[in-house]
């Protein structure tokens, strides 16, 4: 299972080491193989790996006088795993706003921002049916980087993942899971209680309340 966020451990791994040499550019194995002073059939075995857990991809072809190489990069979702700048300042733009706004008024904002962010999703026309519309809240939340499951108790429907995919911030401001409540009720249309858990491993709990 690939971490949340590239770690030390990973980086000092040879397949750390190649996803390293490939945020540098797109890269064949035989460049790989020269700068690890591996076989070239070393690193297509590490290539295997990284290309099943899709922190990399075959893109482009590179010609050559005896067979033409393929060229290996970086996909769009590996690079979300690297610490990016906007994660501080999301953290130090929430911590402002704490300073500034009273608790209730910080909580509004953030619901604000949680349907804002179910809108721009571009979620389509609302299912008529409520496990529909529970359905296209997970697929919102998976799509934002979270990994829903759904649970029925009785009457009321119980959204859980064991990916919080607002855990950067969630980490340092544990009320920013009012986002996520607020982008399940308003797609859903119920009211939603938020049960997230928040010890070491941060884990989403939604619950839709029966009317």
């Amino acid at each position: 299972m690939k971490p949340t966020r590239l770690d030390q451990k990973f980086f000092g791994s040879t397949r750390g080491r190649i996803v390293t040499l490939l945020r540098g550019g797109p890269a064949t194995v035989e460049e790989l193989a020269a700068k690890l002073h591996l076989t070239d059939n070393a690193v297509r075995a590490h290539l295997i790996t990284l290309e099943r857990d899709r922190l990399i991809e075959q893109k482009g072809v590179r010609p050559s006088v005896r067979k033409p190489h393929f060229e290996y990069s970086l996909t769009p979702e590996a690079e979300q795993l690297f610490p990016k700048a906007h994660d501080a300042l999301l953290n130090q733009l929430l911590e402002v706003l704490k300073m500034h706004l009273p608790a209730d008024e910080l909580r509004g904002v953030l619901r604000e921002v949680g349907r804002s962010l179910a809108q721009a999703q571009g979620s389509p026309r609302r299912a008529e049916d409520l496990e529909g519309r529970v359905r296209q809240a997970m697929k919102v939340l998976e799509e934002l980087g979270g990994a829903p499951k759904l649970e029925t108790h009785g009457r009321n429907f119980l959204i859980r993942s064991s990916s919080c995919p607002l855990s950067v911030a969630v980490a340092e401001h544990p009320e920013v899971c009012q986002v996520a409540e607020a982008l399940v009720s308003y797609i859903t249309g119920r009211r939603v209680k938020e049960h997230c858990e928040r010890a070491e491993t941060l884990r989403c709990q939604f619950e839709l309340v029966a009317k």
